[in-house]
């Protein structure tokens, strides 16, 4: 443990995320003196879990995705961490007008997107120059003769698997690349208690300096010196996490530039967007059974996708994902707007007679000054190679880690958490 006042360290961590936290301990644990800057008050990043409704409720990450071999499994039983399994197969579905969408409906949804698919993903293959995701959509319907409601229920499902997966529309991933990223296999899971379980493990006995804003990071030969809003700091090595969000804002200046490869990359991902929306009601007026209820709306990507904290908790509290174009769009909206909106929706599928929320929490992440999104992706003309040259060191002196700094695992906790265990061995 470094000195409480010391303002130098063997390696200085910038951020206190899941990438940050897993640097560190790795460090600390090879008995290196490491001091880790944080900009928020709170560690944990896009990791946030927030009890002010009474119970645990993870704002930024909610799940393990694929729990087989995946290092955050292993956090979870390191630290003694209760963990739940999810399965979107438990679910009911809602057409625009209120009725129930038979399973076979939705079904026969998820065929015909699987179908189209098929030729998009030689189009990988087939093509010479990249284009969107949705360009090559387009050219596959258009031989086509679908009606008006197989193109809606199949944009629906499009949805799904881009804007509230990757955080972008299909209009804004690159059809080559889109999904370059790997999967662990096993269940999905999430944590009743909260993710913050893991961050606070990991954090346990670390230096951690809150409320310190990075300014300009300066390297040479030498070493780093790191100018924040609570004084300089200085180390040999410096592993940075920042978001690709603040990167790309250039909000921290570095001195020299960085490297025209890595800037270049920085300039070619895209931060996306995923927020949520969390509604606690007196008691459940839903199938309390049920874990997914889907809405096929009129307006693409409104309200369409709602998670049941019931069988996790016994909770009665609903969450709504909105990703991509409408995500951002969202942040716009006064909470009484979102409330409103949220409430017209369910009463569609609920009936006019069902009880105001009692309580509300909405995320921003993409006006999120720390942040500014919610993870990247892949547009048209970038490409995964973009990922690899986030993640090269600098002279040596600065190394990076975070979820865009993963080729594998880009957009997940376990990818920021590998990248940052990854940024210790390259030094």
């Amino acid at each position: 443990m470094t000195d409480p006042l010391s303002t130098s360290a063997d390696v200085l961590v910038l951020g206190a995320g899941i990438a940050g936290l897993a640097a560190a301990r790795t460090l600390t644990d090879k008995g290196l003196s490491v001091i880790v800057l944080e900009a928020r008050t709170r560690i944990g990043g896009r990791m946030w879990t927030d009890s002010s409704l009474g119970l645990p409720l993870d704002l930024g990450a909610s799940w393990i995705h694929g729990v087989s071999g995946n290092p955050i499994t292993k956090l979870a039983k390191q630290f003694g961490v209760k963990t739940v399994p999810t399965d979107d197969e438990n679910g009911m579905a809602f057409a625009a007008d209120g009725s129930i969408l038979p399973d076979d409906e939705f079904t026969r949804m998820e065929a015909l997107f699987d179908d189209i698919y098929e030729e998009v993903a030689a189009m990988q293959e087939d093509t010479d120059e990249d284009m969107s995701l949705q360009e090559a959509f387009d050219v596959v319907i258009a031989d086509r003769n679908l009606s008006e409601e197989d193109l809606r229920r199949l944009n629906y499902y499009a949805y799904l698997s881009t804007a509230l997966e990757y955080g972008a529309d299909a209009k804004d991933l690159s059809a080559w690349w889109w999904d370059q990223d790997e999967e662990f296999d096993g269940e999905e899971v999430i944590f009743p208690g909260g993710y913050n379980q893991i961050t606070d493990g990991l954090a346990n006995g670390l230096d951690i300096r809150l409320g310190t804003v990075v300014k300009i990071v300066r390297y040479g030969a030498d070493g780093v010196e790191i100018e924040t809003s609570a004084g300089s700091f200085v180390a040999d090595k410096a592993v940075v996490t920042f978001p690709l969000g603040v990167l790309k804002q250039a909000s921290v200046k570095f001195e020299p530039p960085l490297p025209e490869s890595k800037q270049a990359a920085i300039d070619r991902l895209v931060m996306g967007v995923l927020n949520k929306v969390y509604l606690k009601f007196s008691e459940a007026f839903w199938d309390e059974d049920v874990e997914t209820i889907s809405y096929v709306g009129e307006e693409l990507g409104e309200w369409c996708d709602w998670l049941s904290f019931v069988p996790f908790t016994g909770a009665p509290v609903l969450m709504a994902f909105h990703g991509g174009e409408k995500g951002f769009a969202l942040e716009d909206l006064s909470d009484d707007d979102i409330r409103a909106g949220a409430m017209a929706t369910l009463r569609v599928m609920f009936g006019d007679d069902i009880p105001e929320p009692e309580g509300m929490l909405v995320t921003r992440w993409g006006k999120d000054p720390f942040t500014f999104g919610a993870y990247s992706h892949i547009p048209p003309f970038a490409s995964g190679d973009d990922y690899d040259a986030l993640f090269a060191p600098v002279n040596d002196v600065l190394f990076f880690a975070g979820e865009a700094m993963s080729r594998e695992y880009p957009g997940t906790v376990h990818g920021a958490y590998l990248s940052g265990v990854a940024a210790v061995e390259e030094m």
